[in-house]
């Protein structure tokens, strides 16, 4: 006789994988924090002021990179840490 009991689905042993945090450290401003950026010679001047971050982006090797978005603006910028300094 066919055994008519139903079979638990099956659990895979393997764990995800978790996204791999920053490193303490490692970024110097955070998610939300209010900053000064400065644009850089090949940048519009008019564009150095008052920024939020918004994503933390990952080292090309000499600096972090951070997404940040002004009130002002209808779209995000990208700057290297260096461009960027606390909010006056």
């Amino acid at each position: 006789m066919k055994n008519s009991a139903k079979k638990a689905p099956r659990q895979d042993s393997a764990a995800p994988v978790p996204t791999r945090p920053a490193a303490p450290g490692s970024h110097k401003f955070h998610v939300g924090q209010a900053v000064y950026f400065t644009a850089g010679t090949m940048g519009r001047p008019g564009a150095s002021g008052s920024y939020q971050i918004v994503r933390l982006l990952p080292s090309d090797g000499d600096e972090h990179h951070y997404r940040i978005k002004s009130a002002g603006e209808a779209f995000e910028r990208v700057a290297k840490e260096s461009q960027l300094e606390r909010d006056r």
